[in-house]
């Protein structure tokens, strides 16, 4: 049996019961190794413990989920902020993100790692995607239950003749939105693929020294076995792991 790709996950720190926990959600997990076919090892959060650079040569890839936490907003030279943060998260993703290219690795993100990417290429954020008049409700109102943040749905632009247009074999899709922050400048080496209506970027791609890096706001792992769509997110990430087109 060939051996599958590695891909790293990265770990949010959590409480669970009266402790301090490293976990990431099951979904981006399964997702990824069923739709990717590729084996997986979770990277905790851990900066004062471990570092990017020891933990890059052993993976083929990195995931940065999404999370409940926000970046500080001193990472893009921003002041205030609501939390929760999650700072050693922050630094290991970013770090991540800079190693991984470095090794001319793919780097995904989604949702948090979307914002993470565009932060550790010198990009920016913006904290106002629920409450602003300027743009769409990009989150669930906060009555709402766990299920239905997920079922809150906005079309997303695909950029003509661009990978992710070419990757779906759409032109638009229909995704979930359940974030708080967006972006506010992207970063210079990347290209727009997915705009929200209200013209947040919701979708970006490069090739950065030979890395690809791709990264969505929205949310594939939440529905990977039953939407198509969703499922094509991950057998890109398993088709750049592997080197095919």
């Amino acid at each position: 049996m060939t051996a599958r790709p590695v891909l790293g996950i990265i770990a949010c720190q959590r409480t669970v019961g009266a402790e301090p926990a490293q976990a990431v959600m099951e979904r981006y997990v399964r997702a990824a190794m069923r739709h990717a076919d590729v084996a997986a090892l979770l990277i905790p959060s851990l900066p004062d413990l471990m570092s990017a650079k020891e933990v890059a040569p052993r993976l083929d890839a990195v995931l940065l989920t999404g999370s409940p936490s926000n970046l500080e907003s001193r990472r893009y030279n921003a002041e205030g902020g609501e939390g929760p943060f999650d700072p050693g998260r922050d630094e290991i993703a970013l770090s991540m993100v800079e190693a991984m290219i470095g090794r001319q690795r793919p780097v995904f993100g989604i949702c948090r790692g979307f914002q993470e990417i565009n932060v550790a290429l010198g990009g920016s954020l913006r904290r106002d995607t629920s409450a602003s008049a300027e743009l769409l409700a990009h989150h669930a109102p906060d009555d709402s239950g766990f299920a239905a943040m997920f079922d809150h749905l906005h079309p997303v632009t695909l950029a003509p003749g661009g990978m992710l247009a070419r990757s779906f074999g759409k032109a638009e899709l229909t995704v979930n939105s359940v974030h708080f922050q967006g972006i506010d400048r992207l970063a210079a080496p990347l290209s727009v693929e997915a705009t929200a209506p209200d013209g947040l970027i919701e979708g970006y791609s490069a090739q950065i020294e030979g890395a690809p890096v791709v990264a969505v706001q929205w949310h594939p792992e939440w529905d990977a076995d039953r939407n198509p769509d969703s499922a094509a997110f991950f057998r890109l990430l398993g088709r750049a792991m592997r080197g095919e087109p």
